[in-house]
């Protein structure tokens, strides 16, 4: 699942489309991406995913800024050129070892849900990884029994499953939910594992110098893990496996990301923007790589030095390495006439 872990720029239409599972909580319109579309008035979606954002008069410019790649989400007071105080959403985030700048303007003076909403949204997101990561001795076991997670249902539970992580083995009990596998040991309620489905690589029976065992492998973005469980007897083994791959098989159709939120207060609706259907055509890849550097971070660095441009007839404040002013300045929309 690429749509939280990811920043992309300008992604085609089907990728703008939700994936089974997403759902989205907010959308406005009027919203500017100040720093990379200034002036270009386009629609702000906030999913329990992602934050996608699209200009209204060219949806094929767009960005998709997954929560899991957030390093810092917060409001910014900017000065327009009108005189007057506006607060933005400012998000800083961090992607294959660049860091990205991401400032939203609400051209509704009247409304803060620019802000509120994605940083509401990635609170939950955040406060609800254990749907998403495998977590290891968590205090997921109160009292000997499974603490259940807003939306999920127990299907099974088996004694005595050995799991095999470490040489000797631990002994305890093993349960299978819409949502989860969780093993807890009998002796130690702590040493216990959660492994989500959405974690889940591929499982299989395979054997072992124990005997046949339930194998299960994560994905490698879930870190590659490899757990072994030793089911007995072997009926229970296969019913298991059967099941649990059911289950994974469910899930992956309706899958459940445990990311919940609500409004403090029911905001008065804004009036949609209808946007034209737009066909895909194929873009230039020197053209996108070139967009990513007007959303580079450059942290606390003061004004660059403004120089005379031939281009504009007026003095101007050198662009950042690899950009022109005459490419920024293509960049502004051109009204239409």
């Amino acid at each position: 699942m690429w749509q939280d872990n990811e920043v992309k720029f300008d992604i085609s239409h089907s990728n703008m489309q939700l994936r089974p599972g997403e759902l989205t909580v907010d959308k406005l319109d009027m919203i500017e991406d100040t720093k990379g579309n200034a002036g270009d008035l386009g629609r702000l979606i906030v999913t329990n995913l992602r934050v996608i954002w699209h200009s209204l008069s060219l949806p094929r410019i767009n960005l998709s800024i997954g929560y899991n790649t957030f390093i810092a989400v917060n409001t910014k007071i900017l000065h327009t050129i009108h005189g007057a105080y506006v607060q933005a959403l400012h998000v800083l985030t961090s992607f294959r070892n660049c860091r990205y700048e991401f400032i939203f303007t609400n051209h509704d003076a009247k409304s803060t849900r620019h802000y509120t909403s994605v940083i509401g949204v990635y609170r939950a997101y955040v406060s609800s990884k254990i749907y998403r990561e495998i977590k290891l001795r968590s205090g997921i076991i109160r009292e000997n029994r499974l603490v259940l997670l807003p939306q999920e249902k127990v299907h099974s539970s088996v004694q005595d499953v050995w799991n095999l992580s470490i040489e000797q083995g631990n002994i305890g009990t093993f349960i299978t939910t819409n949502i989860r596998l969780v093993w807890y040991a009998d002796v130690n309620h702590q040493f216990n594992v959660s492994i989500p489905y959405l974690t889940i690589g591929n499982i299989t029976i395979r054997t072992s110098k124990f005997g046949p065992t339930l194998v299960i492998l994560s994905t490698e973005a879930s870190g590659g893990y490899v757990l072994g469980f030793r089911v007995n007897p072997l009926q229970q083994l296969h019913i298991t496996h059967k099941e649990v791959s059911i289950l994974r098989s469910e899930f992956e159709k309706f899958p459940i990301f445990g990311v919940e939120y609500t409004f403090e207060h029911q905001a008065p609706s804004q009036e949609e923007i209808n946007v034209e259907h737009f066909t895909e055509i194929q873009d230039n890849q020197a053209e996108i790589s070139n967009v990513f550097g007007y959303y580079f971070s450059e942290g606390e660095t003061g004004q660059r030095k403004p120089n005379f441009s031939i281009h504009l007839g007026l003095a101007a404040e050198e662009p950042r390495e690899g950009s022109t002013l005459q490419s920024l300045w293509e960049l502004v929309p051109s009204c239409a006439t």
